[in-house]
């Protein structure tokens, strides 16, 4: 140690200079800027080493920030001697460089296969461009499925409301035609006791009983038959359901109004309330009596001028009281709320049942636009059927 602090009988590296001061500055001053680079250098290292905790190898860069500083350390060494002797602590100074040097070399050339494996810049590029390609591609696929996802949740949607639109029709027409089968005994028996009045024959009374059934039979097939999407005239649709009511009972019945178009839905809503009025005067007696009259007539009318609702009208004579509840009096049975509840509502309009002065009048006013087809119908259908529900307990 005492050898390594007693430089006295060194010479200082000045001397070699001859103290020249311009050499002095330029010896000096250049071991100064080096050292100053070769302290910067590994602080920036231990900066990088600092923020980045996720890079490999960091023991070579550690490596390196002390042998570029140990060689810092030199140059600032070499200073001092300029003036100082102090060659001893310089020797072991760069023993020290030397020994970091040497472990530095031989960890980096064992490094070099792993380091030559790192990819380039360019290769990195080219990867990352392969990689934007697939997530695009996946994206787009995405954005396909997303597409189809929609379209379907829609088509589903759709046939949804379809297949509760046709339940709904299929609702009103099942109880229809359940409440028919309960009717068309008292509707055959009717007629054959119409058929059967003043009649002598029993060929002509079977000939007549017979045309008057299949003439219902034809009307009840119209009424119940899919929906065509075709029109036709108002009058043709009440004449062809009142059949087998006009054969019966002849001029009694009379049947006026003017033309009017209307679409299937329509006629076959206005048929089944036509139908429940007919059954139920034949099958309640109401038109037994020989002065009884019955008057089915229609009109178009509607304010300031305009002609857009449709009021149809019928007025029958009674001989005795009705045999069924008349605006919600008593208990409404099926053909009650099919007249004054269900058809109106299906053809947004509105209907009156009363009874005024020995006369039965119904009362059908809707508009002109619910005559024709239409996607309204399926709302309309919807709200039938659950006024159905509800008054028969379905719901």
């Amino acid at each position: 140690m005492q050898t390594l602090l007693d430089f006295g009988e060194y010479m200082p590296h000045g001397m070699c200079l001859l103290w020249e001061p311009w050499l002095l500055i330029l010896w000096a001053g250049s071991d100064l800027l080096i050292f100053l680079a070769y302290f910067a250098i590994p602080l920036a290292l231990f900066k990088v080493l600092r923020q980045r905790k996720d890079l490999k190898h960091r023991g070579l860069v550690l490596l390196f920030a002390s042998f570029i500083l140990l060689c810092g350390l030199t140059h600032a060494v070499s200073i001092l001697t300029l003036w100082w002797p102090a060659y001893p602590a310089q020797g072991l100074l760069k023993l020290a460089t030397a020994l970091v040097s040497a472990t530095t070399a031989v960890v980096l050339f064992k490094l070099v296969p792993v380091l030559v494996a790192i990819p380039s810049r360019r290769e990195l590029e080219h990867v990352n461009g392969r990689l934007l390609e697939e997530v695009a591609a996946h994206e787009e696929t995405l954005d396909v499925l997303r597409q189809a996802r929609d379209e379907l949740e829609v088509l589903v949607e759709k046939r949804t409301a379809e297949l509760r639109d046709v339940n709904a029709k299929l609702a009103v027409t099942a109880r229809e035609a359940v409440h028919r089968s309960h009717n068309m005994i008292a509707v055959v028996s009717s007629m054959a006791r119409q058929s059967a009045r003043g009649v002598t024959d029993v060929t002509d009374f079977v000939s007549t009983f017979t045309g008057r059934l299949n003439a219902l039979a034809s009307a009840t097939q119209t009424v119940m038959q899919e929906p065509s999407g075709a029109s036709a005239d108002l009058g043709s649709v009440v004449r062809a359901q009142l059949e087998p009511v006009l054969l019966s009972f002849g001029d009694r019945m009379t049947v006026s109004g003017p033309e009017v178009t209307t679409g299937s839905e329509a006629a076959q809503q206005i048929s089944l309330a036509l139908h429940e009025l007919a059954t139920n005067a034949q099958k309640y007696g109401s038109a037994d009596g020989e002065d009884a009259r019955i008057r089915v007539s229609w009109s178009v009318r509607g304010e300031d001028g305009a002609q857009n609702r449709l009021r149809l009208r019928w007025e029958e004579d009674l001989c005795h009281e009705p045999g069924m509840p008349v605006n919600g009096t008593g208990r409404t049975g099926f053909g009650t709320r099919l007249l004054t509840q269900i058809v109106p509502s299906m053809l947004q309009g509105e209907a009156s049942r009363t009874v005024e002065g020995g006369k039965l009048i119904y009362e059908l006013d809707v508009p002109l636009s619910a005559l024709a087809e239409g996607e309204s119908q399926a709302e309309n259908v919807q709200l039938a059927t659950r006024l159905t529900a509800q008054g028969f307990g379905l719901a």
